[in-house]
């Protein structure tokens, strides 16, 4: 099974936590999207346009096939890192990536999130909560709550 088929821990936290928002009219980034299966859920859940970006060419072709499987019109594949995020700007991101990758891309996600808009992150080990906080805090992205699964 691929990774994002909502059976790991971090992508099945990542869709309970979908499944209660409101995403009408907003703008949504999935980054790390692997399958795309959280982008087709924020379109479900009434976002206006999501952009579902991952730097594996295989998890690309496998999203752009499961975006057209579930007729998830609103939701744009795109093959790349966080160089893909300049001058584009979200109501809600979503990250599901790993520790590393977070840490250093979190400056660009804050720069990528419009004023009151959320960002939920997953992929990383309860251990390392306080150092996503920590980087969260000096590109003033604040803490609200987290979810544990497996010490995930």
């Amino acid at each position: 099974m691929s990774f994002g088929t909502g059976h790991h821990q971090t992508t099945h936290m990542m869709i309970q936590h979908l499944l209660n928002e409101d995403l009408s009219n907003l703008k949504v980034l999935d980054m790390g999207s692997g399958t795309g299966v959280l982008g087709i859920l924020a379109q479900m859940r009434g976002a206006i346009e999501v952009d579902a970006i991952d730097i594996d060419t295989w998890c690309y072709e496998n999203a752009i096939e499961n975006v057209e499987r579930n007729k998830a019109d609103k939701v744009n594949v795109i093959l790349g890192g966080a160089e893909q995020l300049a001058g584009r700007m979200y109501d809600f991101i979503i990250a599901n990536i790993n520790r590393n990758i977070l840490l250093q891309d979190i400056p660009v996600y804050g720069e990528s999130l419009k004023s009151g808009g959320t960002i939920l992150f997953s992929g990383f080990y309860t251990d390392d909560l306080d150092l996503i906080k920590e980087a969260c805090n000096k590109v003033g992205i604040q803490y609200d709550s987290h979810m544990v699964k497996d010490n995930w």
